[in-house]
């Protein structure tokens, strides 16, 4: 395999998590005896760019698919911090009705449906029609279609560049990665920015956060390899700010290389020197990580055995893709966990992939009263504990396996 930006050979393991059915390929319950297709998980490291990707097995079509089930807007927090990129973009760059923003991965509208409420003109573009269809009973208008060099001249050609393009969490989601970049380079007029927020390699190396690999994310990017990558495909990385979110990310600033206004702020020089100083560039950096993975996997299998052991009953909340990696990395089956809850009714009543554990309603939690509940989207972990703190009244207790084993 070739690295995806800078087309070097790809020596250098990083994590190896066996076979793996994609994350989001939710099953229902006419399929759940069928067979599924299962791919090799494994990451490798570019030692020429320092881009950490996952071996190709699966096309963008078979990954994100017309009936793809993840929403953004199940989560209360994420809305939240949508709210707030749209008043602080508003005000950072002054923008008003005369402005157009993109969002690239819109998805159900989670962001645009402020930046309608701030009487911005804008458009989302998003390749799965299940979160388009929602999106578009927001009133937002969508382009149901991939992103790249071709769609982006399509709209200029259209007349539709922004003023301000969006894309949070999707870099790392795009098999083509110059590509995609290029088509941002091309849509946007002269003097626009572009956001690029991704979660950031250093904190999954940092805190273990293996389970953020699964075939839908091609790519794991530190701020020196996204820097590269975008300079290559006409940006200029001019600010950068480090968000909480998805267990700590990015959020990139990028402007057309020659044409844009702003100043390179000192924030960008400082978190390269940082990842430097960590080692980013060395190999030596990667070495170690296969051991963290295979700790969380064995600490959450030997406490799920032996909370069956002594009779206990559990459960887990969040049927997210993060969940999928670590319970088919660990092999755990529906006799150490019965059941997953979650809020998304496109979720409900099917079943996680590999594992085959049910997915159920939030009702099935409260009549089931378990022992422990299993956060497996452990970056929401506040959100998740304080919407089931219920669940204290019988003496419920909750469990994160990322980082490390904890019960709360």
């Amino acid at each position: 395999m070739k690295c995806r930006h800078c087309g070097s050979g790809l020596h250098l393991p990083f994590l190896d998590l066996g076979v793996a059915p994609p994350s989001n390929a939710y099953l229902s319950a006419d399929k759940v005896n069928a067979p599924e297709t299962w791919f090799p998980l494994r990451l490798l490291v570019c030692e020429t760019c320092w881009l950490v990707q996952t071996e190709d097995y699966a096309g963008r079509e078979a990954l994100f698919s017309e009936d793809y089930a993840y929403f953004s807007s199940f989560s209360s927090s994420w809305l939240k911090h949508a709210e707030r990129y749209v008043s602080a973009m508003v005000e950072r760059f002054k923008l008003g009705k005369d402005a157009c923003m993109v969002e690239v991965a819109a998805n159900d509208g989670y962001l645009l449906q402020y930046v309608q409420k701030a009487g911005i003109p804008n458009y989302g573009i998003e390749p799965t029609a299940s979160t388009a269809v929602a999106a578009r009973r927001l009133g937002i208008e969508i382009v149901e279609r991939f992103f790249g060099v071709a769609l982006a001249d399509e709209l200029v050609a259209a007349g539709k560049q922004a003023d301000l393009m969006a894309a949070n969490n999707v870099l790392a989601h795009v098999p083509d990665i110059n590509d995609f970049v290029s088509g941002f380079a091309r849509l946007l007029k002269p003097q626009g920015v572009a956001t690029f927020e991704f979660p950031h390699l250093v904190n999954m190396v940092r805190d273990s956060q293996f389970d953020t690999a699964y075939h839908e994310h091609y790519s794991y990017l530190s701020l020196t390899a996204a820097q590269r990558i975008f300079a290559h495909n006409g940006l200029t990385v001019f600010d950068v700010e480090q968000l909480p979110t998805h267990g700590g990310s990015l959020r990139v600033y990028a402007q057309p290389s020659g044409t844009g206004r702003h100043a390179v702020e000192g924030a960008v020089g400082a978190l390269l020197a940082q990842e430097q100083a960590l080692g980013v560039s060395s190999a030596a950096y990667y070495e170690g990580f296969q051991a963290q993975a295979e700790r969380v996997k064995n600490d959450l299998l030997a406490f799920l055995i032996e909370a069956r052991r002594e009779g206990k009953r559990v459960g887990a909340y969040g049927a997210a893709a993060k969940g999928n990696t670590l319970m088919n990395f660990a092999g755990i089956k529906p006799d150490l966990l019965p059941y997953v809850v979650d809020r998304n009714p496109a979720k409900q009543g099917q079943y996680m992939p590999g594992c085959r554990v049910p997915i159920v309603d939030e009702a099935h939690l409260k009549a089931q009263q378990p022992d422990y509940v299993v956060i497996l989207p452990w970056n929401l972990r506040d959100e998740v504990t304080s919407q089931l703190d219920y669940i204290r009244a019988w003496g419920g207790r909750f469990v994160v396996g990322v980082p490390r084993l904890e019960v709360i």
